[in-house]
């Protein structure tokens, strides 16, 4: 999925040097292409997959687990994500990873016998939780994240499969890609006392625009469900015109997952504008509410990167990869409110261990201040949903 992703962005943006009008076309189109798919073969497939997995957890029964986790939509979720990508939504691959992880998981309980009680809810775990540990190269990540995260309302019985499970993972991905840091690494090193002030603005800021991120999805999602419901691929093709419209205004930065973005800035080897995680965080908001497969979780960290990049410019005294750092980590924080999963996945991803204090500290601020404005986090929310449709299928 990764070599996918990457092959989708390079095809994307050698179009764009033919014409840099073409998305124009190109991303209502496949937009269309995908929602179409989505709705005729790969139903439950569609948006981030973190939610699916969430309310799977929470289910009593194998037959209401089988409609949100089936190989089925494990394969649509790759090839319905890359598609996404070829037509330059601002969408990532981590969280539909989730999706994939869990779904072939749970879809292996079919071969093998386990006497453990409630095993199939370990398995849903484990296969999430490896999804994260594969995407990133995190396999620290990906066991917090499966802890803090997806089991918040499921006591682990027996870590031992999901730690089995996310290290299992990890050297698979490390054997097909090589070792590699995710975003690249910094030299920025600011010590503790020093990093007050930057850590607060970008806890701060990063929690109230990450909390505004997820309200807004929230509040969006059931403000264009009815119109996405009656009218599919008109509101696909309005949002890829919308699309292409942030993309070419951006400069035709704001496509994909935001990760070639992101890694410029951590190691400061471009500049992308002050403007660019307000349009990217535009781009993302337009992408996900046209209902098409595909994960917050990179663009939201490409978007961080980018508010620190542009809170660094009003702090000139501070190192700018640890802004950079901290931005990312604080409004991350602030779109999951998972404070720990935040500092811990930004640290394996870019190997800068001397920052853990301070990118600890600014997780909590944003997570602390995205409550104020988003009572409910994103994922809970919208995993709501999946439940509230399962219990009408089940009374039906």
């Amino acid at each position: 999925m990764a070599y996918s992703s990457e092959w989708a962005h390079h095809l994307l943006q050698s179009t764009i040097t033919v014409s840099p009008y073409l998305p124009f076309i190109i991303s209502p189109l496949g937009l269309i292409l995908v929602v179409w798919l989505t709705r005729r073969y790969f139903p439950g497939s569609e948006g981030s997959g973190i939610p699916q997995v969430m309310a799977a957890l929470e289910m009593g029964q194998e037959k209401e687990r089988s409609v949100l986790l089936t190989l089925r939509i494990a394969f649509g979720k790759v090839l319905l994500c890359t598609i996404g990508m070829l037509s330059g939504a601002s969408i990532g691959r981590e969280g539909p990873t989730v999706h994939i992880g869990a779904s072939i998981m749970f879809s292996l309980r079919r071969f093998v016998r386990f006497r453990i009680y409630d095993m199939e809810r370990v398995l849903i775990l484990a296969g999430g939780s490896a999804g994260v540990a594969a995407a990133f190269n995190t396999p620290l990540a990906g066991i917090v994240f499966g802890i803090e995260e997806l089991s918040r309302s499921f006591e682990v019985r027996t870590r031992g499969l999901l730690l089995t499970g996310v290290m299992v993972a990890a050297i698979t991905a490390i054997a097909i890609q090589g070792n590699y840091t995710y975003f690249g690494s910094t030299s920025a090193v600011i010590d503790i006392y020093s990093s007050i002030v930057p850590v607060l603005m970008c806890g701060v800021v990063g929690g109230i625009i990450g909390g505004g991120f997820s309200l807004v999805l929230i509040r969006g999602n059931q403000l264009v469900s009815p119109f996405r419901n009656n009218k599919p691929f008109v509101v696909a093709a309005i949002c890829g015109l919308s699309i292409a419209i942030i993309g070419y205004y951006s400069g035709h930065v704001t496509y994909g997952t935001g990760y070639a973005e992101a890694k410029s800035l951590v190691t400061d080897a471009g500049e992308l504008g002050s403007d660019y995680a307000y349009l990217k965080l535009l781009a993302t908001v337009v992408s996900y509410l046209s209902g098409i497969p595909g994960g917050i979780f990179a663009p939201s960290l490409a978007i961080g990167a980018g508010l620190g990049s542009h809170i660094a410019e009003w702090f000139t005294a501070y190192p700018h990869g640890a802004l950079v750092l901290f931005g990312m980590v604080g409004y991350f924080s602030g779109v999951v409110q998972a404070p720990i999963t935040a500092f811990v996945i930004v640290l394996e991803m870019t190997d800068q261990h001397e920052l853990i204090v301070p990118l600890m500290v600014t997780a909590f601020i944003g997570t602390a201040v995205s409550k104020s404005i988003c009572k409910t986090p994103i994922y809970c929310t919208l995993a709501d949903s999946f439940r509230a449709d399962d219990k009408k299928l089940h009374n039906k």
